[in-house]
């Protein structure tokens, strides 16, 4: 017996387990102050105390014993392979919708990692299907595994062959694509996707979780339900993100693509709409659409694709203390853009206006946005705008940070000219800019 047959057990849990000669998968008994338990001998998290032993019981559950001097250990014989199998997939249904999973990886195909207690991208789409058989009711649905990252490990390069993905999905035939993406940076590539996707035929939503889905209080399966749903049957033809609207399991929100933030760390329903109201709510085989302003569903499109991004764009937020040779940096490391997040209506220090006349000067591209998550920048109103304006820096209405972050990559992606960039950066392409700004759900 080694200690690598029993993986996160250390200390004098780790020499009693020894002892006994068990390993983890072995059926064992303990027997302890007069109790008697019996299970699957399960690894532990490396980060977990040296006092338990963790078994899972015939119920299912795992439940800890603490290992006292009393304690007798008792190996019963091998148990069942901790592994996750995933049941057949049900059969399909060619008169549903017909949808593509694209899985990029993220909290939605993740499952608990035993050696750390935290979870890991792990299951595939297929997975998914296999494991929440309502989708098999909601549409005929196609697989495709794309990646298996955490979100913050996706990168511009990712957003290209996501995007010929949707469109080569589309170009076969699918009513919908549904893409599972980790939730920490899915705003990125939704705004991402909306610019290097254009003329949509049909959705394209992108859908998380806050919580894994072999976890009990998981989001992942009502969110992929909704998800497959609203793509295989709702009238917009956007790309989109679809989760919680509120904690409890009851409605799915669908925002648009480039107007959506990760608002809370944790919270099912960290996701909200910035300025604008959502395009749409799911609940219950009911899509209910709450605004007038979305492109309508039409088979008959043809997708235009244009998914090149220039990754030498910075966004900036500036500070108290700002350190102003920070965009000498950029300059002298060949950027070709900054995205400024200023203060309020679209300010930064006075420090800055020689770095940002040098930078302009040597071609850079700089667009003002604002840290208030609502609203929008004005920079007609104080001088210090005004000066900004003079000196070359671009106000970008009501962008958010990252949304003109991910237009800017884009926009240099399609353009050489840095003239013509500063035309696209406030044009609006994909529901990026409105001409009025609503605050929280103050919407009509």
């Amino acid at each position: 017996m080694s200690e690598k047959e029993l993986p996160g057990y250390r200390g004098k849990v780790l020499e009693a387990l020894m002892k006994a000669g068990v390993k983890v998968e072995d059926r064992i008994r303990i027997l302890e102050n007069g109790q008697i338990f019996e299970g699957i001998l399960i690894p532990r998290s490396e980060y977990s105390d040296d006092k338990h032993i963790v078994i899972k019981i015939k119920s299912g559950y795992n439940v800890g014993i603490k290992v006292t001097p009393t304690t007798k250990i008792e190996r019963m014989g091998v148990g069942a392979k901790l592994t996750f199998r995933p049941p057949p997939p049900p059969e399909q249904n060619p008169k549903l919708p017909r949808v593509a999973i694209v899985s990029t990886g993220g909290t939605i195909a993740s499952r608990i990692d035993y050696r750390t207690g935290a979870v890991h991208p792990a299951i595939t789409a297929r997975d998914l299907y296999s494991t929440i058989p309502e989708i098999s009711e909601k549409a005929n649905i196609e697989v495709e595994v794309l990646f298996s990252l955490y979100s913050e490990n996706i990168s511009p390069s990712h957003w290209t062959e996501l995007a010929e993905s949707a469109a080569r999905h589309i170009e076969a035939g699918v009513d919908g694509v549904v893409i599972c993406h980790g939730t920490d940076t899915m705003a990125y590539t939704s705004a991402a996707l909306s610019f290097a996707i254009q003329n949509l035929p049909v959705p394209v939503i992108l859908v998380g979780s806050q919580r894994s889905s072999d976890r009990p209080s998981s989001d992942a399966a009502m969110n992929l339900v909704n998800a497959v749903y609203a793509a295989g049957r709702a009238p917009f033809a956007e790309v989109a993100v679809g989760m919680h609207e509120t904690i409890s399991d009851k409605t799915t929100v669908i925002h648009r693509g480039t107007r959506v933030r990760k608002c809370h760390t944790s919270r099912r329903d960290a996701f909200k709409s910035i300025n604008v109201p959502p395009i749409a709510r799911v609940e219950e085989e009911k899509i209910t659409m709450l605004t007038e302003d979305y492109r309508k569903r039409d088979r008959k499109r043809e997708v235009v694709l244009k998914p090149k991004f220039e990754e030498k764009v910075a966004l900036i937020k500036f500070h108290t203390g700002f350190n102003p040779k920070i965009i000498e940096w950029y300059v002298n490391e060949g950027y070709r853009g900054i995205i400024l997040e200023g203060t309020g209506l679209g300010h930064v220090g006075s420090s800055l206006y020689e770095h940002l006349r040098n930078a302009i000067k040597n071609d850079l591209v700089v667009g003002m946005t604002s840290q208030c998550i609502w609203g929008r920048v004005n920079m007609n109103v104080y001088d210090t705008g005004m000066d900004l304006q003079e000196i070359g820096v671009t106000p970008l209405e009501d962008l958010l940070p990252e949304t003109a972050l991910v237009k800017a990559m884009w926009v240099l992606g399609q353009t050489k000219s840095s003239e013509r960039a500063r035309e696209l950066l406030v044009e609006n392409i994909a529901g990026e800019i409105s001409q009025k700004s609503y605050y929280g759900s103050d919407w009509p």
